[in-house]
């Protein structure tokens, strides 16, 4: 019986596949096995889940909530969290602020791990010119101080949600590059990667097949640091005006807003949202440092 190039290659994917889903699965379960994961995952499951039903968590519309009449109380069964300087439930702003500030992660991380990722394989890969212009670029823009280089790009887009999301994006774009590139160039010389290209596979085959499915792991552990990182910088920007316009609420502009009135005794108005920033990075990183003991090949069993 005859067995072609292409069955040989098919069955070898076959068994690489089957190897790499068992390696996922106990990678999981010692992801859930660990201490720091559990309660990272626990905060990231809680901030998405008030986020998700924000408006039946919190009995008013942050966007219309005005009360001068209430303003600056402090926290109390009608207003759990106190009131702000306009009389607006904080305990309301801090909830559907959630939403604002895990939105910020998501579309940060992949805005950073796609382009990031792909020029990164791209350089790894082909080399040459290519290679060096787009680590140079990277060098240039990593030379830059990053909050700096994100409230000049903001700047030049306009303040708003969606640019300093863009802005926060692109300024995270090289880690991921340089961390895709150093995987491309180790894979590559694997014996698997090898053999795929004498049996004939094509570049598109081998990065999507073999290189990315064993370069996953860090890239999955650095998006998840990344996450609490980004928004921690979108607070940053929000602080300095940048972010979220009002009269939509975000955790770093009513951290600003509040700064003015904690020498008053109205501690209540930044502690809230100060909280829920410290809360929301500490359990992505908490998460992210599970992750990576977990995919880590020296600590496998």
């Amino acid at each position: 019986m005859t067995v072609s190039i292409a069955d040989n290659e098919q069955e070898a994917q076959n068994i690489f596949s089957r190897g790499s889903e068992s390696q996922l699965k106990r990678a999981l379960r010692r992801t859930i096995k660990t201490r720091s994961a559990q309660v990272g995952l626990v905060l990231v499951l809680s901030f998405l889940i008030i986020g998700i039903f924000a408006p039946i968590v919190s009995p008013y519309d942050a966007r219309s909530d005005l009360d001068l009449k209430a303003r600056l109380q402090p926290p109390s069964i009608e207003h759990p969290f106190g009131t702000d300087d306009l009389g607006r439930d904080v305990l309301t702003r801090v909830v559907q602020g959630a939403r604002v500030s895990l939105q910020v992660g998501v579309m940060v991380v992949a805005i950073s791990l796609v382009i990031g990722t792909m020029l990164g394989l791209v350089a790894g890969l082909f080399g040459g010119v290519l290679d060096s212009f787009i680590m140079r670029v990277m060098d240039v823009m990593l030379s830059f101080p990053y909050v700096l280089l994100a409230i000049a790009l903001v700047a030049a887009l306009g303040p708003g949600l969606r640019n300093a999301m863009i802005a926060i994006g692109i300024v995270y774009i090289p880690p991921y590059a340089r961390l895709a590139r150093s995987m491309a160039l180790q894979i590559r010389e694997e014996d698997f990667v090898l053999a795929a290209r004498a049996l004939g596979a094509g570049q598109r085959r081998i990065i999507f097949t073999h290189i990315m499915p064993n370069g996953l792991s860090p890239l999955i552990v650095m998006s998840t640091l990344s996450m609490g990182t980004a928004i921690l910088d979108a607070a940053a920007l929000g602080f300095l005006g940048l972010g979220q316009q009002p009269p939509y609420p975000e955790w770093g502009k009513m951290l600003v807003d509040s700064m003015q009135f904690i020498l008053s005794g109205s501690w209540w108005v930044m502690l809230f949202p100060g909280l829920a920033i410290m809360l929301t990075v500490l359990g992505f990183n908490l998460l992210g440092d599970g992750l990576r003991d977990a995919l880590d090949p020296r600590l496998r069993l």
